[in-house]
């Protein structure tokens, strides 16, 4: 699924039960235009800046970060922290790319309790 299929599958589900989620009024509690919003969903434009996907996402009751990695981009916190250590963040990323995803939840268990 595309970033733009995604946000109007999930803007209509939210719609289908609260009017308050149409097309305009999403739009204008995001701060674009309606038409621009529209072309992000049918694919027309690429996806907008970090700072509109977050307001989208908070709207859209969505995690950011996931909203995000669908448009191919990277929350501007990770591209620092990145950034500081590019090496050996890519090592790291390489290393994870194959674990299971229990055992990656057990990697960020460990770093997230200071259990390493």
């Amino acid at each position: 699924m595309t970033f733009g299929s995604y946000v109007r599958t999930t803007r209509e589900d939210l719609r289908a039960r609260d009017k308050r989620f149409s097309l305009r009024q999403v739009a204008e509690r995001i701060g674009v235009e309606p038409a621009y919003l529209s072309k992000i969903e049918r694919g027309d434009v690429a996806p907008p800046s970090e700072a509109t996907i977050r307001r989208l996402a908070a709207d859209l009751g969505q995690d950011s970060d996931i909203l995000l990695a669908m448009a191919g981009k990277v929350s501007s916190d990770l591209q620092t922290i990145i950034r500081a250590r590019p090496q050996l963040f890519a090592e790291l990323l390489r290393q994870l790319r194959e674990m299971p995803d229990d055992a990656l939840l057990r990697v960020v268990r460990e770093v997230r309790d200071g259990d390493w």
